[in-house]
């Protein structure tokens, strides 16, 4: 399977996404996918560990993709894609049962240390343990840790969609990272 394509000239990823939209036709859609393959089979494959596994991955995230663009309000299709196939890698990851190393690179795509609830040697083990503690957080931080980390959305659409504070949801973040961190801590002892 190639994965490498050419990037049409004068398309924006905003208006791609927004031709999209405005019409249905997945062809708009298969162009921007087309242009980030390379980063998601990258991405796939580092987590994954294998060609195959990537491979299928790649097609699973491109058979999703309609249903999530239209879920999302996306206003940066590569990073809100990245997150997607991070999230997804981690699913599969979390489905076969057992820790997979995965060695990932701060300066692959610009992020902020402060916006990930793990470092970087956090391991399979600490991951389940992440569905567990979760279920243990009060609703609050519960809901404004999935809007933040899992679904990439920023402190004013958390604000929008929960009618919390911003002042809440800073403290809901703040405070749940903190519980979870020591739950996970202690499940992993």
């Amino acid at each position: 399977m190639i994965f490498l394509r050419n990037k049409p000239v004068g398309e924006t990823d905003e208006e791609l996404l927004l031709g999209y939209r405005a019409t249905g036709s997945t062809e708009c859609l298969g162009r921007l996918y087309d242009r980030y393959i390379p980063l998601v089979y990258g991405l796939c494959l580092k987590y994954l560990q294998g060609e195959e596994d990537a491979q299928d991955a790649v097609m699973q995230l491109f058979e999703e993709l309609p249903a999530k663009v239209q879920a999302h309000d996306i206003r940066d299709f590569r990073p809100w894609l990245y997150s997607v196939a991070r999230n997804h890698c981690l699913q599969v990851l979390r489905s076969r049962s057992h820790a997979v190393q995965v060695e990932l690179y701060p300066n692959f795509m610009d992020t902020d240390e402060s916006l990930h609830l793990f470092d970087e040697e956090d391991d399979g083990e600490r991951l389940s343990a992440l569905d567990k503690c979760m279920e243990k957080l009060p609703e609050t931080q519960q809901r404004a840790i999935r809007l933040f980390f899992m679904e990439d959305k920023s402190y004013a659409d958390i604000v929008d969609i929960t009618g919390y504070s911003l002042k809440g949801v800073k403290s809901y973040i703040q405070n749940g990272k903190r519980n979870l961190k020591i739950c996970i801590e202690q499940a992993t002892r």
